[in-house]
């Protein structure tokens, strides 16, 4: 299984760029990794929230294969513990026959064509964060994850 991470768009803020970096550069260690941005939609002033969103779910969806497993980071949805979700990757990685997508949408969140290939929908928090951070959480905790499952002490319960 690989763990793909899908954004939208690059990271602006250098300080932001490098701490996702420091996790990102880990995760290949464990498992096949990759973070991919892709190039923000272009939009007018006349653009809708609704057509941006449309407009990115279309990018995302023409990223995603049809036997990839569709995890939307979203704050609605599934809250784990750094352990269960290091179980959670675990179990993916015995059970997925291809990709685990991670996909984190851009600022005004997924399309509904998104949410209707989702497989799942996590959250890392039932608060809004900016989606520039939320690449830096799940970064951090996916090398968490990885750590445990291979019995490093980089976490502390």
């Amino acid at each position: 299984m690989k763990i793909r991470m899908l954004c939208m768009g690059e990271v602006r803020d250098k300080k932001i760029a490098d701490a996702i970096s420091v996790y990102t550069k880990r995760l290949p260690h464990y498992f096949p990794f990759s973070m991919d941005c892709l190039r923000d939609v272009k939009t007018t002033k006349g653009t809708t929230q609704q057509r941006q969103k449309e407009m990115e779910g279309e990018k995302f969806l023409a990223e995603i294969a049809p036997a990839d497993f569709v995890v939307l980071l979203d704050e609605r949805g599934k809250e784990f513990s750094s352990r269960e979700f290091a179980d959670f990757i675990s179990r993916k990685s015995l059970d997925l026959p291809r990709n685990l997508i991670l996909v984190i949408g851009g600022p005004y969140g997924f399309s509904q064509a998104v949410y209707s290939r989702a497989d799942m929908l996590i959250s890392l928090s039932r608060m809004t964060f900016p989606h520039e951070l939320v690449r830096l959480f799940l970064a951090e905790q996916l090398y968490r994850a990885a750590s445990i499952n291979a019995g490093e002490p980089y976490h502390h319960d």
